[in-house]
């Protein structure tokens, strides 16, 4: 689990105020894990924290922290759960929760690559925790996960992060994994047609999707997404052009070469698209001088993507 500033920042645009609610404690048995958060607004809500009378509980008291003046600014809490008859349960376990309610000022200044906070009310972390968020800020053993330790939560803050759809497990699509998942920069999601068409191995942050028509899958990307499209399938990957021009996007690539490109240009065009919006679409991609090698393409792909970074603030303007 991570701080995900794009995603917070987008719902407080949206709908103003938003409270995010963090589990930071478990014992015994709970329905969901320590990092697990959800999103409260005054009249909706994202994400689950495992659901039942404890989430709706959770989110009761969120909503009206929201909307009261009592509290002033201070409206962050945390608050102890026991899971049994209290809340209809019997998995006897125990959840402490800390809200934290988040609007556009509260969000610019996080600026760190972490987020730290202490949910037990101490004012100065513990020698353990000042140690920890120094290496942090000197870059040492940076965080993947969240920690909690001695009352204080630090998660990592994806901000910086750029959302990578790669389309197609072929040599290009591994070769281009290989090259990018070790970047800080970006966080991949890559998806083909069947789940033997990946590695055996793939690299942690990874997400693959296998599905057999991938072109459905492009609804659910971040309308800020950058794409690289190279599937074994020049139709697959027409569609999967045409599905991104509907849906929206930061970047477009196509592998491909000028004859290929050129084709596409023209039934894209028949499809409905304005010329403005084709040439968005990158193609080919990469650096053609480096060569036709796999890894040679990924490293041209690769010093093209992060010589044209597109920064959180213009994510979320594109989301908008």
């Amino acid at each position: 689990m991570a701080f995900d500033l794009d995603e917070l920042s987008t719902l407080v645009a949206a709908h103003g105020p938003v409270a995010r609610i963090v589990i930071v404690e478990i014992k015994g048995s709970t329905p969901r894990d320590v990092g697990t958060y959800m999103y409260v607004w005054a009249e909706g809500q994202s994400g689950t924290i495992g659901g039942g009378a404890l989430e709706l509980e959770a989110t009761r008291t969120a909503r009206a922290r929201l909307t009261a003046d009592q509290f002033g600014e201070n409206k962050d809490y945390s608050s102890s759960h026991p899971l049994g008859p209290a809340h209809g349960q019997c998995c006897g376990g125990y959840v402490k929760l800390w809200s934290e309610v988040y609007d556009n000022d509260r969000i610019a200044a996080l600026t760190e690559p972490f987020v730290a906070r202490a949910y037990d009310g101490s004012q100065t972390p513990s020698l353990g925790v000042q140690r920890r968020l120094t290496k942090l800020r000197n870059g040492e053993h940076p965080l993947d996960q969240t920690l909690v330790q001695d009352g204080w939560i630090i998660e990592p803050n994806t901000q910086s992060r750029r959302s990578l759809w790669i389309w197609g497990a072929g040599h290009v699509g591994r070769a281009l994994v290989s090259v990018l998942a070790d970047l800080p920069d970006f966080d991949l999601t890559w998806v083909d047609t069947a789940q033997d068409r990946f590695p055996d191995h793939v690299p942690k942050g990874v997400t693959t999707v296998p599905s057999q028509n991938p072109n459905l899958l492009m609804a659910h990307a971040p309308k800020h997404a950058s794409h690289l499209i190279l599937t074994y399938s020049h139709a697959l990957d027409l569609d999967l052009c045409h599905h991104a021009l509907c849906h929206g996007f930061g970047f477009c690539g196509l592998i491909g070469s000028d004859t290929k490109w050129a084709r596409f240009r023209r039934r894209l065009l028949n499809l409905g698209h304005s010329q403005a919006e084709i040439d968005r679409i990158t193609c080919p991609i990469g650096q053609p001088a480096l060569g036709k090698h796999p890894q040679q393409i990924a490293i041209g792909v690769a010093l093209e993507l992060l010589h044209a970074p597109i920064s959180a603030a213009q994510e979320r303007k594109n989301i908008a």
